[in-house]
């Protein structure tokens, strides 16, 4: 991913916090013939100063299908995004532009064929987005389970680099990032509002370097 330095964002910690928070995101992969693409929902683990992200396929979806334990894939998160008006800026010789926040990360996949780990990895999920579901999924019957289990494919991915981009008028003025933080915040739009949340936290988190 192109990142101007003043963009980059490399803090691990910032950048699982982000992928957990838009854990929805887009895994893509270079398949026989064309680029593949899924959108599926990840959950991110550190295990002993690893990154895994883990998810599942559709066993339907020949996406899996053109992958081996092993192969590389790059996974996509994507947060909030937002037009900036040149009318925030002190000069009137500027263009539009998008603040946003995104992150990379590329790893090497392993499939996971047994059924009791492919159980684990649900149970995972369930976890994370639904913790209160769980009872009523262990209550479900073995061979409702089992015959689910059969309908799909669970994977880890283990990341081997991780970007950072996080968009957000850092080039501009401190006078001009006000301006855009106030509009943002005022927009009546709740992506908009989230841009100025992370603006306003990397204004008072560059604060707390310089100090």
């Amino acid at each position: 991913m192109y990142i101007p330095p003043y963009f980059r964002n490399s803090d691990t910690a910032d950048l699982v916090s982000f992928m957990r928070e838009y854990s929805f995101a887009l895994i893509t992969s270079n398949g026989a013939l064309v680029p593949m693409a899924t959108h599926l929902p990840f959950v991110c683990e550190e295990r002993d100063q690893h990154i895994f992200l883990l998810s599942h396929f559709s066993k339907a979806n020949p996406h899996w299908q053109s992958l081996q334990d092993g192969s590389e894939v790059l996974i996509v998160f994507q947060g909030p995004h937002a037009y900036i008006s040149p009318s925030n800026y002190e000069k009137k010789q500027n263009v539009p532009t998008w603040n946003y926040i995104a992150v990379h990360a590329r790893g090497l996949i392993r499939i996971i064929r047994d059924e009791e780990d492919t159980r684990k990895v649900l149970e995972k999920m369930i976890g994370s987005y639904e913790p209160g579901y769980r009872e009523q999924f262990d209550s479900l019957s073995g061979d409702y389970i089992s015959g689910m289990i059969k309908g799909i494919v669970a994977f880890e991915v283990e990341v081997v680099q991780l970007e950072g981009k996080f968009k957000l008028s850092q080039n501009k003025t401190a006078r001009e990032r006000e301006n855009i933080m106030h509009g943002l915040a005022g927009a009546g739009d709740t992506t908009a509002a989230a841009v100025a949340d992370y603006m306003k936290s990397n204004e008072e988190k560059n604060k707390k370097h310089d100090a």
